[in-house]
């Protein structure tokens, strides 16, 4: 259960973090952060939780990322779905947050017709900029592809895991830096369907796209890392001593 709760609290903070930034203070007049600003603070969060509760749980706060290190070997699949459903839940609790805060300004409501309403993702007339359906596949694909590989070899046994919290952080930000334009974002399932629970409508019914190209692309880059490039051999050790006395 405290795994569990790890994963509540970390995604929760995620979603609240990351999302928040987007939905309050992305487009402020004259002082908004812009993409920059929200892609800084969706790596934060991350960052933030991966030291404060990751020893718990292994700090994943994203479906996508379970099944990646299952693939990977590194996760047991007897504890995907609950860590799945304590994502999806610390995620939804936070989008509700959310809406609570944004529901005491005058004036609110959620324009489901929108692209990037409430922070929701979106391919075609509900991308940022207009991006296909084919386009936004693909960039949620290779992003999450590359994410796992940059998670495991951060965390991997032989390397510098010192800093990983940090290097997953900011790839994270560099993930938020490309895609934004595309997709609004996701690589993280459970972030996906908190914002579009809460805007309904045609969000709502291509987060489906959300769900299968992030997990796709992570269960590739899982099997890849431990099929091509983790390595367990003597030489390993060598060189990790060498790197790091």
């Amino acid at each position: 259960m405290k795994k569990l709760f790890a994963e509540f609290f970390g995604t929760y903070w995620l979603v609240f973090g990351g999302c928040g930034s987007a939905i309050f203070a992305a487009g402020f007049p004259e002082l908004g952060i812009g993409f920059a600003g929200v892609a800084l603070a969706f790596g934060l969060t991350v960052l933030a939780m991966a030291y404060a509760v990751g020893h718990i749980s292994g700090g994943h706060f994203n479906p996508a990322v379970s099944f990646g290190l299952w693939a990977g070997g590194k996760f047991p699949v007897k504890d995907l779905i609950p860590y799945i459903i304590a994502q999806c839940v610390g995620a939804i609790a936070a989008a509700g947050t959310l809406y609570t805060i944004a529901s005491g300004k005058a004036g609110f409501v959620i324009d489901s017709t929108k692209a990037g309403a409430f922070a929701s993702n979106g391919f075609g007339a509900f991308s940022p900029d207009g991006y296909t359906l084919q386009s936004a596949f693909i960039a949620e694909f290779v992003l999450t592809l590359f994410f796992i590989l940059i998670i495991m070899g951060a965390t991997d046994k032989f390397a510098n895991s010192n800093f990983c919290g940090i290097v997953i952080g900011l790839t994270l930000t560099v993930i938020h830096l490309i895609s934004i334009p595309i997709t609004n974002t996701s690589v993280n399932p459970a972030r996906s369907l908190s914002q579009a629970l809460f805007v309904g409508g045609e969000p709502l019914s291509q987060v489906w796209l959300f769900w299968v190209a992030p997990v796709l692309g992570a269960v590739l880059g899982g099997f890849i890392y431990k099929n091509l490039l983790q390595n367990h051999s003597e030489e390993s050790k060598i060189n990790k001593s060498t790197i790091n006395p």
